[in-house]
């Protein structure tokens, strides 16, 4: 008969949440599975479910509802580039099921890109970049879609095979899968007008560089790693850009986001003098 230990496994393996009918057919017993509900290692968020002790709350929340988590809520558990983190859940159900959620929730409805196995509780990842256009700015939505593009859960190619509406298809025309961070897309996107090529996470002199406009205007994003041994070493790989006839601007993640029109106005004012220029 298999063990408390095997079950724990099987359902952390699976995300922690699972329906009980896959415990059955993985070969458990009745016995072992209130056994490890007596010993407070599993829980029944909803009938037909069971949950490890420590899965993931809002996966459990979303097998309690009876939805599945989609948009903002699941990029933020993927780890993807989310413009702000806060605000409501957002969840996904079939456009005519009678879902009722006791707190504030954005529930989004109607036909997925890609269909919804009846076990998983998050949404595939076509679907999540679907609403994230829907729901944030065009910026926004961008910065997230290259996100999951640089972590390769998505390609350009597989994509550009759905129906998007128009919202999704308008990211996916300016999406690139070369940005490593979400100010690196809201440069290229607020840059755009400029009509210089604007080349993102390229390598120079041995090391990656965040943005080269045109041939030799080099602009760097500070962030909060920033300090230390990285913070010399950005200094020396400065140098060694300015010796090789590239000049460079850096700025503030707080800059970039909280004052962007003083960023614009340095590198118009650089554009203006030529510095992205090669001769």
């Amino acid at each position: 008969m298999k063990t408390v230990d095997e079950l724990i496994r099987l359902l952390t393996d699976r995300g922690g949440v699972v329906r009980s009918v896959v415990v059955v057919e993985s070969g458990f017993s009745r016995r072992t599975v209130e056994t490890a509900q007596r010993a407070g290692l599993i829980t029944r968020p909803r009938r037909g479910w069971l949950a490890a002790k420590d899965a993931e709350k809002t996966v459990v929340t979303a097998a309690r509802l009876g939805v599945v988590l989609t948009c903002r809520t699941q990029v933020g558990l993927l780890g993807l580039w989310v413009h702000d983190r806060s605000g409501a859940p957002h969840f996904a159900a079939p456009h005519n099921a009678a879902v009722r959620i006791p707190f504030e929730a954005r529930v989004h409805r109607g036909r997925p890109i890609v269909p919804r196995h009846p076990d998983s509780l998050v949404d595939p990842i076509e679907n999540v970049l679907a609403y994230i256009a829907e729901c944030e700015p065009f910026e926004r939505a961008l910065a997230t879609w290259e996100s999951a593009l640089n972590r390769s859960l998505v390609t350009l190619e597989a994509l550009r095979g759905y129906s998007w509406k128009p919202a999704a298809r308008r990211v996916l025309d300016h999406a690139v899968p070369f940005s490593d961070a979400g100010l690196e897309t809201y440069l290229r996107a607020r840059l755009q007008w400029l009509r210089l090529s604007i080349r993102v996470q390229i390598w120079i002199a041995g090391h990656r560089v965040d943005t080269l406009l045109g041939d030799r205007l080099v602009i760097q994003i500070d962030g909060a790693h920033h300090v230390g041994a990285q913070r010399s070493e950005d200094i020396r790989h400065d140098a060694e850009l300015r010796l090789m006839g590239y000049h460079v601007m850096r700025v503030s993640y707080t800059q970039v986001m909280f004052d962007w029109p003083l960023v614009q106005d340095l590198i118009m004012r650089a554009v203006a003098q030529g510095l992205h220029r090669a001769d």
